[in-house]
């Protein structure tokens, strides 16, 4: 089922007043094409972002003309609050493939954490693939069940991806492994190294503050001097 959003050409100006009004200014780029500057409605765009991400086509249509097929490729939220304040569209064509990285989800339980008390390692959080538009995965899954020791590992090219993408990353990176539990010597070696660290940074002064504080203890002998 495919994710159809509507938006409205934006005027000039008056970014705020969309944005108190419950909008979302954005801008709609291509290659071959005119870019738009457009605005939609936050809660609609919220649920967009929150189905599509930035790799599921979305069907974008503009002053209720022909519906556009877009990708979310940038989205810039408000430092503090956390709500949208503009998105950014790739308008693509569906005839033309395009790199896009997609995120990896681990799926299952793997024996050597459960069994060997082991600490699972990700050392692949995205995929670099090429596909046609409406072929991206919205996400991958690796199955981590087969992870049994902690010789075991899976590499990326043990990851299974659909029909017509393409994996651009590096084969024969490890994707995840498990390895042991640190012993109680290790963890007392990292928790001295961080206690040293932590009583290193409280006993440094900076020289401005340091001047300030000896000015200030002149001052107070100074006063007591006079009392």
């Amino acid at each position: 089922m495919s994710i159809k959003l509507e938006a409205k050409i934006r005027p000039k100006g008056g970014i705020n007043k969309l944005r108190n009004s419950g909008s979302v200014p954005g801008v709609v780029y291509g290659r071959g094409v005119k870019n738009s500057n457009v605005f939609m409605e936050k809660s609609e765009l919220e649920k967009a972002v929150e189905r599509a991400g930035e790799t599921t086509l979305l069907e974008l249509a503009i002053d209720d003309s022909k519906p556009k097929h877009v990708l979310i490729h940038d989205i810039q939220r408000d430092p503090v609050k956390d709500f949208l304040i503009h998105v950014d569209f790739l308008e693509v064509r569906l005839d033309q493939k395009i790199k896009a990285e997609i995120p990896l989800v681990f799926v299952g339980e793997a024996p050597a954490v459960k069994e060997l008390s082991g600490v699972l390692v990700r050392n692949v959080q995205h995929l670099e693939v090429e596909a046609l538009p409406q072929n991206l995965p919205h996400n991958i899954e690796i199955d981590i069940s087969g992870i049994k020791t902690f010789e075991d590992h899976l590499t990326v090219a043990d990851i299974k991806v659909g029909a017509g993408v393409r994996v651009l990353s590096p084969l024969s990176t490890i994707a995840v492994s498990v390895v042991p539990p640190r012993s109680e010597a290790e963890l007392e070696a990292i928790k001295g190294e961080v206690i040293e660290d932590i009583s290193k940074v409280e006993g440094v002064v900076k020289p401005e503050a340091s001047a300030e504080i000896q000015e200030s203890s002149k001052e107070t002998e100074a006063k007591k001097e006079k009392e």
